[in-house]
């Protein structure tokens, strides 16, 4: 592992010894400039990991040193040494970026300590940066897809809309990819550099989604050993996704109306409110104004999620994208570099079938199909019988094995997927297209464990779980 590299920067030469001799003994990597122009021709050759000014030299002054990094390296951490410290001094140098400002006559191990702060500041920082890449890059690859009319005025509206303040709303069944559309309108936004976080409202019980929410102070409740920040105060500078935002219970709504009215909030058991800064977009698959008419859900807090609304279309209405998604679903799934197509007969299929559980029907449809295919284009025979069968044909499945009986070949299709997904039970049944505990009473009837089939729940866990970007 490479040392950490440390620029030094004072016209007195006995400092610049002095800091080297104690930094180097600390393992770092030392450079020392008598000059602030020197040193600045020195930075644009090499890369520093902190740098070390002293404030007052005769060709620059350590905040002039400062401005100058920061133009060229606003993430450098840069402390400023000085040998009379005044408050006004002090104040401007943080103002302008200094990560910490020190006397000369400090102790050695205060001196040591600043520089590992400092460094561990800017390491944080990295890996901050490194983690928006990785969830841009995650983002750009899980991207909207459709040409069809219906989703080109869904990306209008977005255009429009995303560059607000504005609290969103949107539409849509499930299944239809309104957290994707969530994330879409996020990284169009100001708040781009802020976090995306996002909780489904239904995969909590009620008496847990408030803390969740706001946050709860030790004490509070049974088991709240510690203070707890909530989402809202997690999404910080950031946005905030709730989805199915209709099964709330009333108190939260009343938290949630606060929060969205006066921009603060009072975790569970605290009495202090807590200004926040979020952009909020919500989800829904219900009728919220029904819900509002039958008195489930509050008409003030309607009104204030519903600046604008954003409807969209469930898959049925807009068959042009089908053939678009499924190739899409293909290119994810194949993974081994070979090219699978879709047969006429099989795309016809899956134009003609209409798809309740819409873009995410689909996609389980279509790695299941990747699944069962055993080279080539996909077939008809791929398809669940479901899908086979559509509005206006009665066929059948098409069997290559015939001589197995009903139930040889349900375990060994069942046996497939779950190799497929490495034993996540989850994401087994939801190819299979049933409830994990009908999964897990069929491996029971087949006699088979999960110490026998050396099969781990890790990675099953609820993802409608809150999640940070």
């Amino acid at each position: 592992m490479d040392r950490q590299s440390i620029l030094i920067i004072d016209d007195e030469e006995s400092m610049r010894r002095f800091l080297t001799v104690l930094l180097e003994k600390e393992g770092y990597r030392v450079v020392s400039s008598a000059t602030g122009r020197a040193a600045l021709r020195v930075l644009d050759e090499e890369a520093f990991d902190v740098v070390i000014t002293d404030l007052k030299m005769p060709d620059l002054d350590g905040i002039q040193i400062l401005e100058e990094i920061k133009g060229k390296v606003p993430d450098l951490p840069v402390v400023i040494l000085t040998a009379h410290a005044t408050t006004g001094s002090a104040i401007d140098a943080l103002n302008k970026g200094a990560f910490q400002y020190v006397e000369k006559k400090a102790k050695n191990d205060e001196i040591a300590l600043v520089v590992k702060n400092a460094l561990a500041m800017a390491r944080v920082r990295s890996e901050n940066q490194a983690l928006k890449r990785q969830l841009r890059a995650t983002h750009v690859d899980r991207k909207i897809i459709g040409k069809s009319e219906e989703m080109t005025k869904v990306f209008k509206m977005i255009e429009k809309v995303a560059d607000t303040e504005a609290t969103i709303l949107i539409y849509g069944e499930s299944g239809t990819g309104k957290e994707l559309i969530a994330r879409e309108i996020h990284y169009a936004s100001r708040r781009n550099q802020g976090p995306f976080v996002s909780i489904n409202c239904g995969a909590l019980p009620k008496d847990l989604l408030e803390s969740n929410l706001f946050g709860h102070t030790k004490g509070s409740f049974t088991g709240a050993y510690k203070d707890s920040p909530g989402l809202f105060t997690v999404s910080e500078g950031g946005t905030f996704f709730l989805d199915e935002v209709g099964e709330m219970s009333p108190a939260t709504q009343v938290k949630l109306l606060r929060a969205l009215q006066e921009r603060e909030i009072i975790p569970v058991g605290g009495t202090k409110p807590i200004k926040i800064n979020v952009r909020l977009i919500a989800a829904t698959n219900a009728d919220l104004e029904r819900e509002v008419n039958e008195g489930r859900f509050r008409t003030d807090l309607f009104y204030r999620l519903n600046v604008i609304p954003l409807r969209l279309p469930p898959l049925r209405q807009r068959r042009d994208d089908v053939p678009l998604l499924a190739e899409h679903f293909l290119k994810r799934f194949s993974g081994d570099g070979k090219e699978k197509g879709l047969g006429p007969d099989t795309l016809d299929s899956l134009l003609r079938y209409d798809w309740p559980g819409n873009v995410r029907e689909l996609e389980n449809v279509i790695e299941r199909a990747v699944i069962l295919n055993d080279g080539g284009d996909i077939r008809v025979q791929d398809l669940p019988e479901k899908v086979i069968r559509g509005p206006s044909r009665r066929g059948t499945l098409v069997i290559d094995t015939p001589t197995m009986t009903l139930e040889e070949l349900e375990r060994e299709y069942i046996m497939k997927v779950l190799q497929h997904t490495s034993w996540q039970k989850k994401r087994a049944s939801e190819i299979l297209g049933i409830n994990p505990s009908t999964l897990y009473r069929k491996l029971l009837s087949y006699g088979i464990s999960e110490k026998d089939a050396g099969a781990s729940d890790e990675g099953d866990g609820d993802q409608d779980q809150a999640q940070a970007a």
